[in-house]
């Protein structure tokens, strides 16, 4: 039987855009994509994506009439080292909650915020 990864989408809401893509575009050294919505109220940045490859993708979504969730769901984005990306939070308007540490087996995890008061968790195998 063929296994897909369980999480397939992740959208973060924001609050203020321009800061919330300069935050995720800077911690990650990656450019985010528009999403045109012609029909809908919502401005849509994707993160980067490779159709063929694992993981999955997501949006930094701005709307009215939705609430900045504050840590509703968690997402873990993958590093080569979480420290890295952690020394990045701070300078670009995050915080950190829980410095890298170590998770077992399994590798080192750093919890912070993003600049919307958004938990995101970072994980990397060293």
């Amino acid at each position: 039987m063929n296994q897909i990864n369980p999480i397939g989408w992740f959208e973060i809401y924001v609050k203020d855009m321009p800061r919330a893509k300069n935050f995720y575009q800077t911690v990650f050294q990656i450019e985010l994509n528009e999403i045109i919505m012609p029909d809908a109220p919502i401005e849509m940045w994707q993160f980067p994506q490779d159709m063929e490859g694992p993981g999955a993708s997501g949006a930094l979504i701005k709307t009215e009439g939705m609430p900045n969730p504050g840590g509703g769901t968690l997402v873990y984005f993958n590093c080569e080292d979480c420290a890295v990306e952690a020394q990045r939070i701070e300078q670009n308007g995050g915080t950190i909650q829980q410095p890298k540490m170590a998770v077992g087996e399994y590798g080192f995890i750093v919890l912070a915020f993003d600049s919307e008061e958004n938990m995101i968790g970072l994980f990397s195998s060293k």
